[in-house]
């Protein structure tokens, strides 16, 4: 038990245009994020994600007593990002991404289909055109990715993290590593969002 084999990294190359809505937090080069299992709950608990380097990428804080089950994303310095919704009376688990101002950035929900699990929804300012990422392979398995319907892997999600010390360690700790080019607070939240549709699954 405990056991598992992870892929090797995938040739993670730069994504041109860029993907995503922070162009502050597009990566510059491939980057890696430590997440903790069920820590993203909405429970109202605030966390921060960090890279390797123990660097704060985003931090989140919950409102775990609002009704409409609010989390924010903030950068380091507090300011704000974007805020997650978690849709209430959906046929599908579904998430909202929105402005301070609750304008929807983005949407994730489950698909209904073969090969993948989880899809994000968003218009990509940087070419005015939708854009559909979709999470395949096994989230918590040790191995998945992320990427562009139809296109290349812009991040992937490993138990192990190659290359480096185990220095956060411990079986509950997960890595993203993220392409160049790609907004690294959207991956954050996709994460997130992903995250508290598996704890609700095993709820």
């Amino acid at each position: 038990m405990g056991f598992f084999t992870s892929s090797a990294p995938a040739q993670l190359h730069p994504i041109n245009p860029p993907l995503g809505l922070h162009p502050n937090y597009f990566a510059k080069q491939p980057t890696t994020l430590v997440l903790k299992e069920k820590v993203f709950s909405f429970s109202g608990d605030d966390f921060s994600v960090k890279d390797t380097n123990g660097f704060t990428v985003v931090k989140c804080h919950g409102q775990a007593l609002s009704f409409r089950d609010r989390k924010v994303i903030n950068d380091p310095n507090g300011q704000f990002l974007l805020g997650l919704r978690n849709k209430l009376l959906s046929i599908h688990k579904t998430f909202i991404g929105e402005t301070q101002d609750e304008k929807e950035l983005f949407r994730i929900r489950k698909r209904i289909s073969f090969g993948s699990k989880m899809e994000a929804t968003f218009l990509n300012p940087q070419t005015s055109q939708e854009v559909t990422l979709l999470l395949k392979g096994d989230f918590w398995g040790g191995s998945a990715d992320i990427s562009i319907e139809n296109g290349p892997i812009v991040a992937q999600i490993t138990r192990e993290l190659f290359n480096a010390r185990q220095i956060f360690g411990d079986q509950q700790t997960y890595y993203v590593t993220v392409a160049p080019g790609v907004d690294l607070a959207l991956i954050a939240a996709i994460c997130i969002c992903f995250d508290e549709a598996k704890n609700e699954n095993n709820g």
